[in-house]
């Protein structure tokens, strides 16, 4: 069942704040709520948190639930900032709009293009999901850098982190463009690989703002 983008931000508000001072409650000053908070009579209903005076208790039944919405969040932020270089308000108020539409496995998606992140951008844990556990297991990286790959490799381009006008419309001409497949030949002196039938040479920096989901 699909949570109301209220109560997501109050299970979320509420993680936080226990997170933080190592209790299983917050009070209802701090999650931003009144006690009759649509959000959280939600929540009460689903026994996900329960209300006593001024405070409300995270539930054992609540929890995984509370830590995936944090989860969402911090991917969210990740993927705004690292990815689409949105930084400081902008990007803070775009992952909060994002993470509410981080269900049906697309957090799963994103969080294997980041490569499993351990953290956010502020230095926080993002909790990790079955995709990182089964990362973790079978020794996969993920999605990394060319600057990553050893030459004989290949993989599909998955994106380019780069901002820079100059530099994008440069890896465009190459046909190096996300889905297309790539296969690196060598990485010293530079980085040489091929796209399709034909062969390209960029630098180390440059490489650093590829991509590549290895096949």
């Amino acid at each position: 069942m699909k949570l109301t983008p209220k109560a997501e931000e109050i299970l979320e508000a509420l993680w936080i704040a226990t997170e933080e001072e190592g209790e299983n409650s917050a009070h209802l000053s701090t999650l931003g709520v009144g006690p009759e908070d649509e959000g959280l009579a939600e929540l009460s209903r689903l026994a996900y948190v329960e209300t006593r005076g001024e405070r409300v208790y995270l539930r054992p039944e609540g929890r995984p639930e509370a830590q995936m919405t944090v989860r969402r969040h911090r991917l969210s932020e990740r993927l705004m900032m690292d990815i689409l270089d949105l930084k400081g308000a902008s990007g803070n108020a775009r992952a909060c709009e994002l993470e509410h539409l981080l269900h049906h496995g697309v957090d799963t998606k994103i969080c294997t293009l980041l490569n499993h992140p351990t953290t956010c951008p502020h230095g926080k844990p993002i909790p990790p999901g079955e995709c990182c556990r089964k990362a973790r297991a079978a020794g996969s990286v993920g999605v990394v850098a060319l600057t990553e790959l050893k030459a004989g490799q290949q993989g599909e381009i998955a994106y380019l982190a780069t901002s820079d006008p100059q530099k994008m419309q440069k890896l465009m001409s190459m046909g190096v463009l996300p889905g297309n497949n790539l296969s690196l030949g060598r990485t010293f002196p530079s980085f040489i690989f091929k796209v399709g039938n034909s062969e390209f040479a960029v630098d180390e920096d440059l490489a650093r703002e590829i991509f590549i989901r290895k096949g």
